[in-house]
């Protein structure tokens, strides 16, 4: 396509109705069809770099004759059918990234490449139909419009795969945290109920095992064990009406 100078996005060799220079401005603005005495301006985007507002207009042209402007690579591939290829192209490439990805950084990364592919060949699709809609005749129009909705699907279905994986994967992230977080609950409240057990036998025995004079020595050496599985049994005792005590309902 020839250059375009600021004044308009039309170049100046095209033999165009005044009224597309009007209605144009400095930007391409979105996606459309212009219809006027018999001409079609068909305004579309090429496919959006990642992370980049802008947008790099194409504008095609169809005279009266039936003949576009520009004509493309080839006779039979004019210039909208090679900007729907380079569409076809970043799809493919983006299916086999997500064919590759793994983690939801993965999917992150790949959905904030399709969502404004997504958007752009909504539009695209949008503005063919237009164009097809003002030339209903137009057999090359309906080829057109069927592969830009093709494209769009394929975008959305792209879109929705990679979402869908990685809720998943936040999903059963979130899942490998809770039973995580539910193992370590459990280990501690384990933990908790065995201290509980033991502590009042380790208090005791802390206690009546000092060097003091508390009577126990001549008991314990005229009736032992008695005294030491009677402390035993106290502190078991003890031990469990305070696990019990743990473990009550709130």
């Amino acid at each position: 396509m020839a250059p375009a100078t600021k004044a308009t996005l039309l170049p100046s060799t095209w033999d165009v109705p005044e009224e597309f220079r009007q209605r144009l401005g400095d930007d391409p603005g979105r996606q459309r069809t212009m219809q006027a005495h018999g001409h079609l301006l068909v305004i579309l985007h090429a496919p959006p770099l990642v992370d980049s507002a802008a947008r790099d207009g194409r504008l095609f042209w169809r005279d009266r004759s039936g003949r576009w402007t520009p004509s493309g690579a080839s006779p039979a591939q004019p210039g909208v059918g090679d900007l729907l290829s380079q569409y076809e192209r970043a799809l493919v490439s983006l299916q086999a990234d997500e064919d590759k990805a793994i983690s939801a950084r993965d999917y992150f990364d790949l959905l904030n490449r399709l969502n404004p592919i997504v958007r752009a060949a909504r539009h695209l699709h949008e503005a063919l139909q237009e164009a097809r809609e003002a030339e209903s005749k137009d057999r090359q129009l309906i080829l057109w419009r069927d592969r830009a909705y093709a494209i769009s699907r394929t975008a959305e279905l792209l879109h929705n795969d990679g979402k869908n994986a990685l809720d998943f994967a936040v999903a059963q992230r979130a899942e490998e945290e809770a039973e995580m977080t539910r193992r370590v609950e459990t280990a501690a409240h384990r933990l908790n109920v065995l201290v509980a057990c033991f502590f009042p036998i380790a208090t005791l025995a802390a206690i009546f095992g000092m060097e003091m004079n508390n009577g126990l020595r001549e008991y314990d050496a005229q009736h032992g064990p008695l005294p030491m599985l009677f402390i035993l049994g106290v502190g078991l005792v003890l031990g469990l009406v305070l696990a019990l005590f743990i473990n009550r309902k709130s």
